[in-house]
């Protein structure tokens, strides 16, 4: 699947895909939400989940230019290409 492909998905199409075919990377607490790094194919995904009302509200592509990419490579090594994918 390529990323175009999974931004046109429903969010529970979305969460379906995760589960199937992600792969889980790690996890930041960000503001409310504990975001969750997915690699899925050749993309990264993050998913917001709301603790509180126990919800995942949105799942995005990620994207290399905002400020949250300090907040994974301060946990785990991400390949070089890391830099790259947006």
């Amino acid at each position: 699947m390529k990323v175009e492909e999974f931004v046109s998905l429903s969010l529970f199409k979305k969460i379906k895909t995760l589960y199937v075919e992600g792969e889980f990377v790690t996890s930041i607490r960000y503001y409310r939400y504990k975001v969750n790094l997915f690699l899925l194919n050749d993309f990264y995904v993050e998913a917001f989940y709301h603790p509180k009302t126990d919800r995942i509200e949105k799942i995005v592509p990620f994207d290399s230019n905002h400020s949250r990419k300090k907040f994974y490579t301060d946990q785990v090594k991400l390949p070089h290409w890391f830099e790259k994918v947006s």
